[in-house]
């Protein structure tokens, strides 16, 4: 009797960065905070809409905050999509960070900028959420979301740092400079997941 071993189903899901708040404009730490896009963000979201016009997908899995919503209404507009908000997708609470510029911080706590950098699971901030707190809050929705996507696409719009977190627990990969993904937004990646 010969044993066989299947490898396991892949999930194919599209994550998308919402485009930018006037915060993000601006350099500053967004974090959880609910903000509309702005005038480059709206233009963002119309980009990464046209870009992902013509790929099949069903619900997209959009983060509570206003500008992920936007972002996923614009994806969804004149197509049969729903758009449906999953609270655990919100974004890291930055606490104390909240509206701080980067360059600030990175001025002010050198250290705290470099492990940023280098060890971005390490970071607290003060009054807010780890990272790694964030990653176990979102394991379990994001499990459940990706089992929904045998036949079409998951669409999930998360912004940074959160998108980051999701990237990397789909991948694999290591976590890397919190800081550069601050600032990412208005763009959108096709990432393998295996179905458990």
């Amino acid at each position: 009797m010969s044993l066989l071993l299947r490898a396991p189903a892949l999930s194919r899901v599209l994550l998308v960065r919402p485009g930018a708040t006037e915060f993000d404009d601006q350099g500053r730490i967004k974090g959880s905070l609910d903000m509309p896009l702005s005038e480059l963000g709206e233009r963002q979201a119309a980009a990464v809409a046209r870009e992902l016009s013509t790929i099949s997908m069903g619900t997209i899995y959009t983060a509570p905050c206003e500008s992920a919503q936007q972002t996923a209404h614009e994806i969804a507009r004149g197509r049969d999509i729903r758009v449906k908000v999953i609270d655990c997708f919100r974004n890291i609470d930055h606490g104390l960070w909240h509206g701080k510029l980067i360059d600030e911080v990175r001025r002010n706590q050198p250290r705290v900028y470099r492990t940023g950098q280098e060890s971005p699971g390490e970071i607290c901030p003060p009054g807010g959420e780890a990272i790694r707190d964030a990653k176990a809050r979102v394991a379990k929705a994001l499990r459940k979301v990706i089992k929904k996507g045998r036949d079409e696409a998951v669409t999930l719009v998360i912004p940074d740092p959160l998108a980051m977190v999701v990237q990397c627990a789909i991948s694999g990969e290591m976590l890397h400079d919190l800081w550069k993904c601050e600032t990412d937004h208005g763009r959108w990646q096709l990432l393998e997941a295996a179905i458990s």
